[in-house]
């Protein structure tokens, strides 16, 4: 674990597109000791395809972006080096990553069929997951991002869910992501959550809103039940 560190931090050092490939590489190789080689490549490509998402969707905005950053059991990251000017652009380039992200695990879902593969089946549930897990509604993860358009209040609706999780499927992640919503939340209990943003941070219209929270329902409601369909199919796949 050490070393595994020290290759990170000096990866961090070199250039945007050295430091992500080495990032990526590190991640299918730790990945790979749990779970074989090709599905661990298979599962980075997911991830790189939804930070891809976020980082295009920066660009487009005009927000200086750095390119993924990965870190193996943990996910990846883009370094956004100026925050979004409001909410809007925040959900937009939120709502970017998980609707990328699911349209490559819909092609390995595609290609699952007409390749008769497990494999890729297995990629596409596991990519169904992945996105619909980031769009839980609190910050910072995607769907904290996507909602605070509609009210930051919404991410009181997503404590239980990870309290749920935890209790579920006990994992260090949940303790991370809930250590590092802790400050939000606490923010919005106190009636304070444009503190430290912009002026008019929040004063979005209402349509706009209602816009980004019928396509943040769609996409979770898509997302829920292609993960059921390809976790039926799965069921049925024989292990030798």
């Amino acid at each position: 674990m050490k070393s595994l560190l020290l290759l990170l931090i000096n990866a961090a050092k070199l250039g945007p597109a050295l430091k992500t490939l080495i990032t990526m590489l590190l991640s299918v190789g730790a990945y790979a000791l749990l779970w074989g080689w090709w599905y661990a490549a298979g599962f980075v490509a997911l991830i790189f395809f939804h930070e891809m998402g976020h980082f295009l969707a920066a660009r487009q905005r005009g927000l200086p972006v750095g390119t993924p950053t990965f870190i193996p059991f943990v996910g990846a990251w883009i370094q956004l080096d100026q925050m979004p000017h409001d909410a809007e652009t925040e959900a937009y380039v939120g709502i970017a990553g998980p609707v990328v992200g699911s349209a490559a695990a819909l092609a390995c879902l595609f290609a699952s069929t007409s390749l008769q593969s497990d494999l890729l089946l297995a990629l596409a549930y596991s990519g169904f997951m992945l996105n619909l897990f980031n769009l839980i509604p609190v910050s910072p993860l995607d769907g904290g991002r996507i909602t605070a358009i509609v009210s930051p209040r919404v991410w009181l609706l997503g404590v239980p869910v990870l309290i749920a999780l935890f209790l579920w499927n006990p994992s260090p992640m949940f303790i991370l992501i809930a250590i590092l919503a802790a400050p939000q939340v606490w923010k919005v209990l106190r009636g304070r959550s444009d503190e430290g943003l912009p002026a008019g941070y929040y004063d979005i219209p209402g349509a706009t809103r209602m816009r980004y929270a019928a396509w943040y329902l769609s996409l979770a409601a898509a997302l829920a039940l292609l993960s059921y369909e390809a976790h039926e199919s799965l069921s049925h796949v024989r292990v030798p």
